[in-house]
């Protein structure tokens, strides 16, 4: 075994062969609706029910995020590809013709197509490493016609600097 030292190539190689669900998360600011996609999302509590996402530096939406009180945090599924590429794409409208959007009762912009969504209060935001850490309360969500989305929410995954979908389990 040949150890050494991380260098950014290195430390990018390794995160490239590890799997992450993804998201997209919107807000609402002065300057209107943003949204960013994250595959750094997790849970990292239940009491009270608490998640983190990781907004980069190079987002157009960063600022927007690290200075709003409330989030919609969108939890996607493979049909939803398009929506986390909108999400990825650096100069495009993603409020605009032909993208289905609206508000929620709160005002918070939101993607109906989702099979999940959850509102949360922003708690915190820690800066780490050229990108920021934003912790979120869970509020109130929305996950479909259940409790919880059915068996046809098929994962959407980002792998490698591909979208991948997760199939059967083992």
């Amino acid at each position: 075994m040949s150890v050494k030292s991380v260098s950014t190539d290195d430390f990018k190689v390794a995160f490239r062969r590890h799997p992450a669900g993804v998201g997209i998360v919107t807000a609402e600011a002065d300057g209107g609706p943003v949204a960013m996609t994250v595959s750094s999302l997790f849970s990292v509590g239940l009491e009270p029910p608490t998640l983190v996402f990781s907004a980069s530096a190079l987002s157009s939406a960063t600022p927007t995020m690290l200075n709003v009180k409330t989030v919609v945090v969108h939890m996607l599924g493979a049909e939803q590809v398009g929506l986390a590429k909108l999400g990825a794409t650096s100069g495009v409208d993603r409020f605009g013709e032909g993208v289905e959007w609206g508000r929620l009762p709160t005002g918070e912009p939101y993607y109906p197509e989702a099979p999940a969504w959850i509102r949360g209060r922003v708690t915190q935001t820690v800066a780490a490493g050229g990108s920021h850490l934003v912790v979120v309360e869970a509020l109130e969500m929305w996950s479909g016609e259940g409790d919880v989305p059915g068996p046809d929410v098929r994962p959407l995954v980002y792998h490698n600097r591909s979208w991948h979908e997760i199939g059967e389990s083992l």
